[in-house]
């Protein structure tokens, strides 16, 4: 535990956190010592040191969202049922983590909070560049070393993201699977709590305590895999190195016996046409903060209260056909996914931009986060699942591959995840 608090103060892990927990950690972590030394069972993660994303209810803390708008709320009096379970497995809380305002992009820039830099790249690169978001702050206590694994939520890409761009694991399950009561809403509809780890293995674990269920591993070869890269949109754009990296890890994949399919998934063509008002973030995030922008907008960062804004002119009735064009849309998609255990694309088309460029320039900004947000988004309007794992190698920029699939399937992805992992790590050694 106490390396886990002194990496907090590192540099690397600077503006990671928005409020530390380190009396309550250390508590903690010497409970569990004094159980050890009596002899006593210990739970599953006994001390292990857990960030909180500033969106989920602490018990005794004010959940801010990483904005000023939610300063002056009043502490809250119980856990969220996500920290609620980690802490009831022994979870030793670090404290709430920075993120995007609101959970609303995919970039990680917090103009009240300041933007941690990428630990991950400063070894590689001097510059500081973006952390991935919306669980930014989460993702960077993981890859300091300031946390073991890091609680967030996933609503179009938001564990994903910063999981890919820190060469982290990020799995995001089927929403219905994990509870999101006592956390600050985005989208009710896609919002999905979830969590960043090292390891595959690790994410198996956490996934088992947040969703109060065993995982199902039948631990099959790759050999035994069908698997399918689709060309439609997730392979549009590929920085070079991302390219690179991911056509390796199809080849080092295929010569371990997994069986690669190349297919057209039609639908995806038409996903940016059914959000094209704004989707059910702009709509749903509306609703819950209409009345906080009519009297606090000067509060509020701009980009995100534009998007927000979005969603004011988005009816019920449109609310309403978006819901039953999603389920079409879903059924379609399912019919070419049926037959694979799994898809393969990149989790993002790129590899971590410098932060100061998109600081002041909005262009950049929201170009820089519609393509961050593209591959992993088309997972939450699919109510699918899916793990970014990282796939590079010692001297590269990280870089994500999402293996993902449809609602329900959370077993298999994390099944064929942990043969995959295998296998990129023996290229490795």
């Amino acid at each position: 535990m106490e390396v886990s608090l002194g990496s907090a103060d590192l540099p690397e892990a600077r503006g990671a956190y928005v409020r530390r927990f380190d009396t309550l950690a250390r508590a903690t972590a010497e409970g569990v010592d004094r159980n050890f030394a009596a002899g006593a069972p210990l739970p599953p993660l006994a001390g292990l040191a857990v960030s909180i994303k500033d969106l989920f209810d602490v018990a005794g803390a004010c959940t801010t969202a990483g904005s000023k708008v939610l300063e002056d709320e009043t502490v809250a009096h119980d856990d969220a049922p996500a920290v609620a379970r980690l802490r009831a497995a022994g979870a030793a809380l670090t404290g709430q983590t920075n993120m995007s305002e609101f959970a609303y992009s995919g970039v990680g820039l917090n103009p009240h909070h300041g933007t941690p830099a990428n630990p991950a790249t400063l070894l590689l690169d001097p510059t500081p560049r973006i952390p991935g978001g919306s669980t930014s702050g989460g993702g960077v206590t993981v890859a300091a070393g300031a946390a073991w694994a890091a609680l967030g939520s996933d609503t179009g890409g938001s564990i994903r993201i910063p999981a890919a761009l820190q060469g982290l694991v990020g799995f995001k399950n089927t929403q219905r699977l994990t509870p999101l009561e006592g956390a600050v809403p985005l989208s009710y509809t896609l919002d999905t709590s979830c969590a960043i780890t090292r390891s595959v293995r690790d994410a198996v674990l956490l996934h088992e305590i947040l969703s109060a269920r065993k995982v199902v591993l039948r631990h099959r070869p790759l050999a035994a895999l069908r698997l399918a890269v689709p060309r439609t949109l997730m392979l549009d754009d590929l920085e070079p190195v991302v390219a690179t990296v991911f056509e390796r890890c199809l080849s080092t994949l295929s010569a371990a016996g997994a069986l690669i399919d190349e297919i057209d998934l039609e639908p995806l063509k038409h996903l940016a046409a059914l959000q094209a008002n704004g989707g059910f973030a702009a709509a749903e995030s509306w609703s819950w903060h209409r009345h906080r922008l009519s009297a606090r907008q000067a509060d509020y960062d701009p980009r995100v209260a534009m998007r927000i804004r979005r969603g004011e002119a988005i009816g019920a009735a449109d609310h309403i056909d978006l819901h039953l064009a999603r389920r079409d849309w879903i059924a379609r998609m399912q019919n070419f996914l049926d037959g694979y255990d799994a898809m393969l694309s990149p989790t993002v088309p790129m590899v971590a931009p410098p932060i100061l460029p998109l600081v002041d320039d909005d262009a950049a900004f929201f170009a820089t986060n519609g393509r961050l947000l593209r591959n992993p988004s088309a997972v939450n309007f699919l109510d699918g699942c899916a793990l970014s794992l990282p796939c590079q190698q010692s001297g590269e920029m990280p870089v994500g591959l999402m293996v993902w699939a449809g609602a329900m399937c959370d077993d298999t992805v994390l099944d064929v995840c942990l043969g995959i992992e295998a296998e990129l790590r023996r290229q490795v050694r």
